[in-house]
């Protein structure tokens, strides 16, 4: 199986299935001398976890992250960096009743066809399960940004069709206290509502997820093929859920004219300043300096209970219905997988542009 590895400089190489003994990463091309612990990760990873809200999983695992190499005496040596999380809470006996029949909305079926296997306890390496490995990796990525002054956010905008509208920056940094990390309040009831109405119906809900990244300088990122843009919107495709990405404005510009568009540019108190960001702080492939402005729409969650008509590994009709522990909304945990995904991406294009010597900050 191709396609684990994502970085050119920054290499992750992600391993493990839903069921099996355990999830982890590899980094490769992580920069000497830069202080790590386990907790670094941690606090990532815990944002990935199962909320106690009504929307998440009951599936509990720890998440509990181990550093097996690349760290010695709290600083990464240059050497590639192995972080592994156990599966504590798997019930592969779930899937049991269903092992023979393709979930619809699910990778089965295409695996399948592919790999004339599969592993049908939770989807095996398509389960969100393995998006462990990004959000371990991209902590270590958002470490090696902030010492350059550069951050990422983001928060949940839109659940169900139901959208944040009114909400602060202050809202924005408390989203993780919210179990549907919206930052609107008034929105985040109605959505608490929907969810409820969700759930008796044995049905699930989509989102769309917003992600910022402030202090990126002009200049990163490739004019052509490998184009800053592309990059973010590539790594955001890969994660299972996402099924449609916009930079700045998106789809946005398609009603728009040039004159409404573009970002006007004046230099202010000595420096550059655009009036606005249309362009989601990129442009040609390249950042102008702006705050990077990412969306991505997620599905909703493929597994719900209801009876649904499907065909079997023998090619037959069947009905399915999917029972277990899964998210009725899966918006608010790909959320911080989306951030530590761009985080990847911005760490390779500075690595690119400032070599692989990034000393920690005095």
């Amino acid at each position: 199986m191709a396609g684990n590895t994502f970085g050119k400089l920054f290499k992750v190489t992600s391993f493990g299935e839903s069921h099996g003994e355990a999830v982890g990463c590899v980094i490769d091309g992580c920069p000497a001398g830069m202080a790590l612990s386990e907790s670094d990760i941690q606090a990532e990873l815990d944002k990935r976890k199962p909320s106690e809200g009504i929307a998440s999983t009951k599936r509990t695992e720890l998440d509990k992250a181990k550093i097996l190499s690349g760290v010695f005496e709290g600083k990464t040596t240059g050497a590639p960096i192995a972080i592994i999380v156990q599966n504590e809470d798997s019930r592969p006996k779930d899937y049991g009743s269903i092992a023979k029949l393709f979930r619809p909305g699910h990778a089965d079926y295409t695996y399948f066809k592919k790999y004339g296997l599969r592993d049908y306890r939770g989807g095996g390496r398509s389960s969100g399960r393995e998006t462990i490995a990004r959000v371990a990796a991209g902590a270590i990525a958002k470490k090696i940004l902030a010492q350059k002054g550069i951050t990422i956010s983001g928060f949940v905008s839109e659940i169900g069709g139901i959208e944040a509208k009114n909400f602060s920056e202050k809202d924005v940094a408390k989203v993780y206290e919210n179990q549907f990390r919206v930052p609107d309040k008034e929105a985040s009831k109605k959505i608490e509502d929907a969810v409820k109405k969700s759930i008796i119906a044995k049905d699930s809900l989509g989102g769309i997820i917003e992600i910022r990244a402030s202090g990126v300088p002009a200049g990163l990122g490739e004019p052509v093929f490998e184009k800053l843009d592309a990059q973010i919107a590539g790594a955001l495709m890969g994660i299972g859920a996402v099924k449609g990405v916009e930079i700045g404005a998106g789809f946005g510009c398609a009603k728009s004219t040039g004159s409404k568009n573009n970002d006007p540019i004046r230099i202010v108190k000595g420096e550059v300043s655009f009036m606005s960001n249309n362009a989601g702080g990129i442009l040609g492939g390249v950042s102008s300096g702006q705050e990077i402005i990412v969306r991505a729409a997620v599905k909703p969650t493929s597994s719900i209970a209801q009876k649904q008509k499907t065909i079997s590994e023998n090619m037959v009709n069947a009905d399915i219905e999917v029972i277990g522990r899964h998210d009725v909304c899966i918006a608010p945990r790909v959320l911080p997988v989306a951030e530590c995904m761009v985080a990847i991406v911005l760490v390779n294009a500075l690595l690119e542009n400032l070599g692989s010597k990034i000393s920690e900050s005095k």
